[in-house]
């Protein structure tokens, strides 16, 4: 029979524990910011279209558009070089596609 009064240990290993933080919240978000970007992006572009009789208007739409490219690209940037990174130091068992990271604990 088990003892109810015992301590019950669950164990997870640091590879599963990355591999979920990336899956579950830090992919998302990233998918989440690029939306917004190019909602940002787009807003900008819609107030431009609409408001070709008010200058300030137009201006502030320009605004939005480059303000959203620029977050497009700061994004696909760090894409990349997070990419160059992996590529570059050959790193075994970081998967950016799948977000699965194995870590070797045992050098």
């Amino acid at each position: 029979m088990e003892d109810l009064f015992s301590t019950k240990i669950a164990y997870a290993s640091l590879d599963t524990f990355l591999g979920n933080v990336y899956v579950e919240i830090i992919n998302p978000l990233i998918i989440f910011l690029f939306g917004l970007a190019l909602v940002f992006f787009l807003y900008g572009v819609l107030e431009f279209i609409l408001n070709q009789e008010n200058e300030e208007a137009k201006t502030k739409g320009k605004s939005h558009m480059m303000w959203g490219i620029i977050g497009l690209v700061i994004m696909m940037g760090v894409w990349t070089i997070l990419g160059m990174i992996i590529n570059t130091f050959d790193l075994k068992g970081i998967d950016v596609e799948n977000g699965n990271i194995e870590v070797d604990l045992n050098p």
